[in-house]
C-alpha cells in the first residue's frame, strides 16, 4: 500500500506531467535539468510537506545523477527520508516552448519515484571523470562534423546549448554541489489526455542514450530559426504526410526520425470556412541514424527529395 507521503509526492508530480513520448531516452537523456521533490524534514523528523526545486542532472546507465546545491534543503531532507520523486520535461528551446504554451500544448514529460542517495567521495571522483570524458566526446563529434551539422547548429540562438556545455557549467562549480544518485523505483508517462503510462523498470535500465540527445536543443532551434528549413518542414508535411501546412516547426529529433508541429486546416465550420490548428506529425527514417552528422545529412537528402517531388507534381521538373 502506497504511503500517504508517497501519495502526496505523486500528486505534486501530476502538475508537471504532459504528453506521451515513446522514446524514454529522448527525454531523460537529452535534458540536463529536472524538478526534484523530497519530504521536508525538521527537528522531529520528516513530515508530510514536500520541498521541490529545479536541479541539474545527468542520465547515465539507466539512472539520473543529480547535482544538488549545497544550500538546498534537499540535502537535509534526504538524510531523514531518502525517498524522492523527479520530473523531467523533454528538451525544447525557449521559442518553441512559448509557441506550445500559446496553443495550449504541453511537452512530453517523465515522472520518477525512488531514493536519493549521496555518492561516496571516491565515486564522485569517478563520476566527474566520466562526465569530463562525455564533454570531450561531444565536442569532438561537433568539431569533426561537416557543413550540414555546422549549418544547422550555427543557426541556433546563442543561449541554446549542448548537453556538454550545460554539464561543463556544473563541473566548473562542482564545489557548490552534492552529487547524488537517484535509484528508480517507478517510472511513469502521462499523455496529453491525462492517461498515465507505467514503464517497466527493465526498460528504463536497458535504455541507451540516443546519439542525438546531447545536441537536441541546438538542433531543434537551429532548424526552427532557419526560414528555408521551416519551408522544408512544410514540404515534408505535403510530400510525405499529404498534409498542407501553413507553417511548421521541428518538435523533436531522435535516431529513428523526427516530429513536426504543423499548422494545418481544421474542421470546417457552419459558414464553410475552416480554422487552422496545430497538429503533430511523425516522420520515421527507413533506417536509424548513428550520429548527428548522419541526421543532418539525412535531413538535407529529404529536403532535396521533397523539392524534386513538388517540382514533378507541378510540372516544373
Amino acid at each position: 500500500m502506497v504511503s500517504r507521503i508517497l501519495h502526496i509526492m505523486l500528486q505534486h508530480l501530476i502538475v508537471y506531467l504532459g504528453e506521451f513520448d515513446p522514446l524514454l531516452e529522448n527525454i531523460l537523456g537529452a535534458n540536463c535539468h529536472g524538478v526534484l521533490y523530497t519530504v521536508k524534514a525538521d527537528a522531529k523528523g520528516s513530515n508530510e510537506e514536500i520541498h521541490s526545486s529545479k536541479v541539474p542532472y545527468v542520465f547515465r546507465r539507466g539512472r539520473p545523477y543529480i547535482w544538488i546545491p549545497k544550500d538546498d534543503s534537499h540535502n537535509v531532507n534526504t538524510i531523514m527520508d531518502e525517498r524522492g520523486s523527479f520530473s523531467v520535461i523533454s528538451t525544447l528551446p525557449g521559442s518553441l516552448m512559448s509557441l506550445l504554451r500559446s496553443v495550449k500544448k504541453l511537452p512530453s514529460r517523465v515522472a520518477l519515484t525512488g531514493d536519493v542517495m549521496p555518492l561516496k567521495e571516491d565515486k564522485v571522483h569517478l563520476a566527474v571523470e566520466s562526465f569530463k570524458e562525455t564533454i570531450s566526446l561531444e565536442r569532438e563529434a561537433i568539431s569533426h562534423a561537416g557543413y550540414p551539422v555546422s549549418g544547422v547548429l550555427s543557426s541556433s540562438c546563442p543561449n541554446c546549448k549542448t548537453r556538454g556545455d550545460n554539464l561543463q557549467e556544473i563541473l566548473d562549480r562542482i564545489k557548490d554541489y552534492t552529487l547524488c544518485k537517484f535509484d528508480i523505483r517507478s517510472c511513469t508517462y502521462m499523455d496529453g489526455h491525462g492517461v498515465s503510462h507505467e514503464v517497466d523498470l527493465v526498460d528504463v535500465r536497458a535504455s541507451k542514450t540516443d546519439p542525438l540527445s546531447p545536441f537536441t536543443e541546438k538542433l531543434i532551434d537551429g532548424i526552427n530559426q532557419s526560414q528555408a528549413r521551416r519551408r522544408a518542414l512544410m514540404l515534408f508535411c505535403f510530400v510525405y504526410l499529404n498534409a498542407n501546412a501553413r507553417d511548421a516547426f521541428m518538435l523533436s529529433v531522435d535516431r529513428k526520425g523526427f516530429d513536426i508541429l504543423g499548422k494545418v486546416s481544421g474542421a470546417v465550420s457552419k459558414d464553410r470556412f475552416g480554422e487552422y490548428e496545430w497538429k503533430e506529425f511523425r516522420i520515421p527514417f527507413p533506417e536509424e541514424v548513428g550520429d548527428i552528422e548522419s541526421f543532418c545529412q539525412k535531413l538535407v537528402e529529404m529536403e532535396e527529395e521533397a523539392v524534386k517531388n513538388v517540382q514533378s507534381f507541378s510540372g516544373l521538373g
